[in-house]
């Protein structure tokens, strides 16, 4: 099973795990609370401002994939949400806990993520870490994928797959040839704001000057 989220999707399914495991007595989540679990300013990265039109259509994605929906039981006024990844992955403690830390806080050495899983799932060792990891890796197709050492770094980084492959600075890029037309678009208008952002400051420096020259 092949997925490829989108940056919404992978956010409401990581806060979704956490908040199952974390506080379950709150769980499953409202579209409110959903909202603000996405929009954490902690163990977030980046801190995201989603809001519930977004959430929703990202629920409707992750629905479409079987990660996640509305729960089941009539005995609620309010639509509530759960992921499940367990349904779709049969995941262990340790698998869950260490994509959920990937997908909340991006590529995450194994030092960092045994300590950011530590609320979901104690890992004794980096070892224990590594394990959880490789299986991930094993996966087919592959749900994480290690990236290349970073100079001044003695720790790879690991990153989830879920969004598809990930590039970092060092790794090779596409050819210039391969770029889509719609990317050339998106270029030129970003050159364009710039040159247009030249100017106004070209001309808020000449105001500028020309009101020193006042008081001269």
């Amino acid at each position: 099973m092949e997925l490829i989220l989108t940056e919404s999707e992978a956010r409401v399914l990581g806060a979704l795990i956490e908040k199952d495991i974390t506080t379950p007595e709150y769980y499953p989540l409202s579209l409110n609370a959903l909202v603000n679990a996405c929009n954490q300013k902690s163990n977030r990265d980046p801190v995201m401002q989603l809001d519930e039109n977004t959430v929703r259509d990202a629920i409707e994605g992750l629905q479409q994939n079987r990660l996640a929906g509305p729960a089941g039981g009539a005995d609620s006024r309010v639509t509530k949400y759960e992921h499940r990844t367990q349904e779709v992955f049969n995941f262990t403690r340790a698998e869950t806990a260490v994509l959920c830390v990937l997908l909340l806080r991006g590529p995450q050495t194994p030092g960092e993520l045994r300590g950011r899983t530590e609320r979901m799932h104690h890992f004794e060792t980096l070892d224990d870490v590594q394990s959880a990891l490789q299986k991930l890796m094993q996966r087919q197709p592959p749900l994480v994928k290690v990236l290349p050492r970073q100079p001044g770094t003695k720790e790879s980084r690991y990153a989830h797959l879920l969004s598809g492959d990930v590039t970092t600075p060092d790794m090779p890029q596409p050819p210039v040839s391969a770029v889509h037309h719609g990317d050339n678009d998106r270029i030129t208008r970003l050159e364009d704001e710039v040159s247009g952002l030249r100017r106004e400051v070209a001309e808020l420096k000449q105001q500028l000057e020309g009101f020193r020259k006042q008081f001269d």
